[in-house]
């Protein structure tokens, strides 16, 4: 028997633990090196990829769920959300869109709605909760994809990091800002642009400023107390200061603080932290 709806993601998101009274399925996203492969799922012991990869001085990549794997995902329900790291990342979003066709054409009276998120990690957590919400509320199928395009407008996601080793490595950023990043204490502070890249805005150094430039840059960016979901590689302290931060100017905002899983640590690195929020 088909069930009415479902919520797939890609595990960017992280999201695999993901409770609700709604399924819900991660497809997971690999990590690889020459010698070892990672995959983004519930056994994954995140802390060992994360010292081993501090050491490794060799090529690593990622790499997105199959078509097959969301089609699998998918599995037999009536009317599907999914939601997809940025494509400037990731082939992930393309998987997902050829999925959809496959499923499609075999099941033509179901619904698949394919979200490129332009982001990672908890701006797509906020996408999951607001698609959650707007099932239960049994909105229409149509009527929640347009409000899903409707609020990805209206969230958007900065980050802090530590050291981008991988993300140079992987092609992801530029090596000069990289090497930067780490010395004398340096951060970086950026964004998910509206095109969806990674783009640092900022370096201060130190970890308390590191924070309150973080802070700053969501208020720039249009947060006035709207919901938060922190996502930190092993500095849950650095996330609970900024969650203080966040309740001291806006006493009822809604914040909630997570860690990274396989594939945001990869980006992330030890002492990143991910921050999602509405505008």
């Amino acid at each position: 028997m088909s069930i009415k709806y479902k919520i797939v993601a890609d595990s960017s998101a992280d999201s695999i633990y993901f409770k609700s009274d709604i399924p819900f399925q991660s497809v997971p996203l690999k990590i690889i090196t020459g010698k070892k492969e990672f995959v983004d799922a519930n056994n994954l012991d995140v802390k060992a990829m994360v010292e081993y990869l501090k050491t490794y001085k060799g090529k690593s990549s990622t790499a997105c769920p199959s078509v097959i794997d969301f089609v699998d995902a998918f599995s037999d329900a009536e009317n599907i959300i999914c939601v997809t790291i940025t494509g400037t990342l990731s082939g992930s979003y393309n998987a997902a869109c050829i999925a959809k066709e496959e499923y499609t054409s075999k099941y033509p009276d179901r619904n698949v709605y394919v979200i490129n998120s332009l982001s990672a990690g908890p701006e797509l957590k906020l996408i999951i909760e607001k698609a959650e919400e707007l099932i239960k509320n049994n909105t229409p199928f149509d009527e929640i994809c347009k409000t899903l395009d409707s609020y990805m407008n209206k969230t958007g996601l900065v980050f802090a990091l530590e050291c981008l080793n991988n993300l140079a490595r992987n092609g992801r950023c530029n090596p000069i800002v990289a090497k930067a990043a780490g010395l004398l204490g340096i951060r970086i502070v950026g964004k998910a642009s509206d095109i969806g890249d990674l783009q640092p805005l900022d370096k201060p150094r130190g970890a308390d400023k590191a924070l309150s430039k973080l802070f700053e840059r969501m208020l720039s960016e249009g947060y006035n107390g709207g919901k938060v979901r922190i996502d930190h590689c092993f500095n849950k302290d650095g996330a609970k200061a900024l969650k203080k931060m966040i309740v001291s100017k806006f006493t009822k905002a809604d914040v909630k603080i997570d860690t990274t899983y396989g594939l945001c640590s990869f980006y992330a690195e030890n002492g990143g932290m991910l921050v999602g929020f509405e505008k």
